[in-house]
């Protein structure tokens, strides 16, 4: 088992990281700004709290401005071009730019950014509402580092691969492969009238994975992936249903989430943010897993056809 803090065990973290999602879900409920429960935050919580020395938790400025960059970009998208391949191009292109020339290691910022085109979301409140979520994860890392002895003992072989895939991609020879899947995702959300099949978390997933090939740590478990996210879907859904949007259904919803990583035994932290879109969403069925499992499905198959071709692309771009 891993250790995060100091001497705390990591069930113990993940137990905090429910508790964040309960204050941020109370706060958006009481500020009538249900966007302040960014569903993006359920990873950038997890991941902050359980690995205080890992990517995320070491940039705490680029964790307030990444998303918040992205989200104005998205609303603005969203307020002027209508849901289309294009919007959606414009929106994720100048995401994993903004995060190349940031050097930034938030890839969930493209999920900020992406959000408001696939909701219709046009608020000009939602890219500061952002900022309470990512703010208090900000405050928390920067207090970490200041006040708490760094850890003696060396990362482990799981935080070195975690760290790199949350890292910015040093070189873009797999961009390519992320417009042909955008292409894909988004013809195939039109064709079924489905906008979430294009869920904004899949993205960021699909983002790390084409990204880093290489060390991709579920890359050899494609359908622990799949299941991963049609079960964190079908608990965001169920809790919604049977709990509300409040504090209790969020926090549910993220428990029933770390659950299922750990059951599958598989780190994938954007994982945990499918669980709460149906929190933010106009009106949540369960369509909304029928088309994770969809889109989830279509990434993966892509990712496994660039994991087979990767070394040689890779290769030739060095």
């Amino acid at each position: 088992m891993r250790r995060v803090w100091i001497g705390t065990p990591s069930w113990l973290a993940e137990c905090a990281a429910v508790l964040y999602i309960g204050v941020i879900a109370a706060v958006a409920r009481l500020s009538g700004h249900a966007y302040v429960l960014f569903p993006e935050l359920a990873a950038l919580g997890h991941d902050v709290l359980k690995r205080p020395a890992g990517a995320w938790a070491r940039a705490p400025l680029m964790l307030v401005i990444t998303p918040l960059l992205t989200a104005v970009i998205g609303t603005l998208l969203a307020r002027h071009l209508p849901y289309g391949l294009l919007a959606v191009l414009l929106d994720v292109g100048f995401a994993v730019l903004a995060i190349a020339l940031l050097k930034s290691p938030i890839a969930p910022a493209i999920s900020a950014g992406l959000l408001p085109l696939v909701l219709g979301v046009r608020s000009w409140w939602y890219p500061p509402s952002l900022l309470i979520g990512t703010g208090l994860l900000a405050g928390i890392a920067a207090l970490r580092t200041r006040f708490a002895p760094a850890p003696a003992a060396a990362p482990s072989r799981e935080d070195r691969v975690d760290d790199e895939v949350e890292s910015a991609p040093g070189q873009l020879a797999w961009l390519p492969l992320l417009v042909l899947f955008l292409v894909a995702a988004v013809s195939l959300s039109q064709f079924t009238g489905w906008r979430l099949v294009l869920f904004p978390p899949l993205v960021v997933i699909g983002f790390e994975a084409f990204a880093h090939a290489e060390v991709c740590p579920w890359a050899p478990r494609p359908l622990a992936l799949l299941l991963a996210c049609g079960l964190t879907a079908a608990a965001g859904l169920a809790s919604v249903a049977l709990l509300g949007a409040g504090p209790l259904g969020a926090m549910c919803s993220l428990l029933a989430g770390v659950i299922v990583l750990r059951v599958l035994d598989l780190h994938v932290p954007p994982a945990l943010a499918v669980g709460l879109l149906p929190f933010v969403m106009p009106h949540p069925s369960a369509r909304y897993v029928a088309a994770v499992l969809l889109g989830t499905g279509l990434q993966t198959g892509m990712f496994l056809l660039w994991r087979r071709f990767a070394p040689r692309v890779l290769a030739r771009a060095r």
